[in-house]
């Protein structure tokens, strides 16, 4: 059986591409940055996309009904590197526009994503916010869990984000879903990082110049050439158990969090489709020839490792198919 779906704050589609890869149809898709629509509009031309503030849509059930809802709601309010700010933060009230969606299409299921700092901000306070609105308001079940991309998608970069699930009408005794659904087991690893790197020379702008202010510091600390660095501000964290550290939306900033290899040729940034294939995405995935790298970057760095995502999406199809199936 297939289901429909139509996803929340959707990027540039990696979480519509796991649902797509586990079969389901992606109905609609609302994104409000630009740039990012325009990279989901290349990659997904048939998907109706809502590229506007979620805010501004008044009545959801006007972009169609759908089975499943999946939402990738802002982490920046619950990060680290966000400063934690939770419901401080506008962007970490939009899980509240999660919910009006959810509550007025009433799909069977939802899937949440974030990093997996909300479980734990202000106290645990946010989560229970979150766990309270889900399952006494909107009468859904509420499955959380923790999975990095390393140990659950057969991709080669360390990422570890938070997961819930939910199905409708479960909060209950009525738990068939709920009580079916398994979470995703370990995987071997079988990638390395160099099945992602290009060996080939890249365009001189990913290479660091002799006069660039922090080319000593690079040439003194990166030595080997079977690993990811990272420029953390002001100093080169290796990463010695041969993974990509976590991608970030701001790493292509020139500052932070800057992923960075020692190739046949110098010392070089990852160029944004390596960020993208390290998020799992297939060859076939591509970007503007014309948009400007800060946004590629962000883009990646702001997406979902899609094999990780299909796996839950295949779990939530075997699921639902044990209740609807048969209807």
């Amino acid at each position: 059986m297939s289901y429909t779906v139509g996803s929340l704050f959707a990027g540039i589609g990696g979480i519509c591409l796991g649902f797509k890869q586990a079969g389901c149809d992606v109905t609609w898709a609302n994104e409000i940055d630009k740039k990012a629509c325009e990279t989901y509009a290349l990659n997904f031309p048939k998907h109706s996309l809502y590229c506007e503030d979620i805010n501004n849509i008044s009545d959801p059930s006007k972009l169609g009904k759908v089975d499943i809802i999946p939402s990738g709601f802002p982490c920046q309010a619950f990060s680290v590197a966000g400063y934690r700010k939770g419901f401080d933060d506008p962007r970490g009230n939009l899980f509240f526009e999660t919910a009006r969606f959810i509550k007025n299409v009433q799909p069977k299921a939802f899937l949440l994503e974030n990093v997996k700092n909300l479980k734990g901000h202000d106290k645990g306070n946010t989560f229970k916010v979150i766990e309270e609105v889900i399952t006494q308001d909107l009468g859904y079940s509420f499955i959380y869990f923790v999975l990095n991309s390393k140990d659950y998608g057969n991709t080669p970069q360390t990422r570890e984000r938070i997961y819930m699930v939910g199905f409708k009408g479960e909060s209950g005794n009525d738990k068939k879903c709920t009580s079916n659904f398994e979470i995703p087991k370990k995987i071997q690893l079988e990638k390395s990082i160099k099945d992602i790197l290009d060996s080939a020379k890249q365009d001189e702008k990913y290479y660091y110049k002799a006069e660039h202010q922090y080319y000593p510091e690079l040439v003194k600390e990166m030595k080997s050439k079977d690993t990811v660095y990272q420029w953390r501000r002001v100093y080169v964290r290796e990463n010695k158990s041969n993974l990509c550290p976590t991608l970030t939306a701001n790493m292509g900033t020139g500052g932070h969090n800057v992923p960075l290899i020692k190739d046949e040729y110098g010392i070089r940034k990852l160029t944004p489709i390596e960020c993208i294939k390290f998020q799992g995405f297939p060859e076939s995935f591509s970007f503007s020839k014309n948009m400007a790298n800060s946004h590629l970057y962000k883009q990646a760095g702001n997406s979902v490792v899609v094999p990780v995502i299909k796996r839950i999406a295949d779990e939530m199809v075997r699921v639902l198919n044990l209740k609807y199936a048969n209807k």
